[in-house]
């Protein structure tokens, strides 16, 4: 089997198109950003690439600080009209109906209806084509509640969250398995070796 040659291009799937709140008070905004990831896990380091002409990167600028959001798939309405719309127009937060509360290390609110979100501070900008890319420190996540089981594992499967992938929405498949899983020795389910002994 052939295969097609493309040009270079931004096509990497799937992505979360994650909200990202900017700015506190009545010019706090909200956006939706796909180009976002994971730089280090120590200390915990990520980032969301903005364009210069977006309502966002001033208050980004202003503030240094955000808080990135993976929404569920309930919310994949609100989430395509944050992307389509400018918040120099628009108050998304209001217009979504999202319910804004304190977040708890940046001035940046927190939408109640994402069951994750990262808290975050803008350590260094990095002009990138198209785009300003905003590194960052994650200071704090926060999660819903009801994410967690008695002993304090997080499900993350319960969140439902929204994938993207090439201009398209997608609810995430069924799980195929843990990290780690294709190292783990398969459990015996009889005899042990090959000399006949349990």
């Amino acid at each position: 089997m052939g295969r097609i040659e493309l040009k270079g291009g931004a096509l990497t799937a799937p992505l979360p198109p994650a909200l990202v709140t900017v700015g506190e008070g009545e010019e706090a905004n909200v956006l939706t950003v796909a180009w976002t990831g994971i730089l280090a896990t120590v200390p915990p380091r990520t980032y969301i690439s903005v364009r210069k002409r977006r309502h966002s990167h001033a208050l980004l600028t202003r503030y240094g600080e955000f808080v990135i959001h993976l929404p569920p798939t309930s919310l994949v309405r609100e989430v395509d009209f944050c992307g389509m719309y400018t918040g120099a127009k628009v108050r998304k937060l209001e217009r979504c109906g999202f319910t804004r509360i304190p977040s708890v290390t940046v001035g940046a609110p927190t939408i109640a209806e994402c069951p994750i979100a990262l808290e975050c501070r803008v350590r260094e900008v990095v002009e990138m084509g198209s785009h300003d890319v905003f590194f960052a420190d994650i200071l704090r996540v926060t999660a819903d509640e009801r994410l967690f089981d008695e002993t304090g594992k997080l499900h993350i499967e319960r969140a439902d969250l929204l994938a993207y992938a090439h201009g398209d929405y997608y609810s995430l498949g069924r799980r195929l398995g843990g990290f780690g899983f294709s190292a783990r020795k398969k459990k015996s389910g009889g005899r042990r070796g090959g000399d006949g002994k349990k």
